[in-house]
């Protein structure tokens, strides 16, 4: 039981009044609480949408980065594919081994097989980078766990 009855109903009232106002300042207090939890938590909310804003800039930023790229790559592919028919033409006509000295034929010799392992390289090569930035960037892989540092 909270409070003791004494038997003086004056003295009573004043410690029952006492606990009113004790329980009064304990709610308040709660209260008080409360509401700095509310503020703290709508700060958390609202960087972490700020955060998710940011990240969704960034994803979309990658994507346009990876197609720009794909596209300058196809784009050099054809570059190197012309610059290697055009050395091969030079090479295999008859008028062209004629205007061209023994020096410049070897050179363009060597450039023709240059080009030709570059070709046969590139079919083979891996990506330095991963290019699948769902995979770096999944929203399924980021943890919300709480570590020892968040503590």
């Amino acid at each position: 039981e909270l409070l003791e009855l004494s038997g003086s109903v004056e003295e009573d009232y004043i410690q029952i009044v006492r606990c009113f106002e004790t329980m009064r300042q304990r709610c308040c207090r709660l209260e008080q609480d409360g509401q700095r939890a509310r503020e703290r938590l709508a700060r958390a909310e609202a960087g972490q949408a700020a955060l998710e804003v940011k990240l969704k800039h960034a994803r979309k930023q990658v994507e346009v980065e990876i197609k720009k790229r794909h596209r300058l790559e196809a784009e050099l592919e054809m570059q190197e594919r012309k610059h290697q028919l055009v050395l091969e033409s030079l090479m295999q006509e008859p008028w062209g081994s004629g205007i061209l000295t023994r020096e410049q034929c070897s050179i363009l010799n060597a450039l023709v097989s240059q080009r030709l392992g570059a070709a046969l390289a590139a079919g083979r090569r891996s990506s330095a980078v991963d290019e699948s930035c769902q995979s770096l960037l999944s929203h399924s892989d980021i943890s919300y766990d709480r570590t020892d540092d968040d503590v």
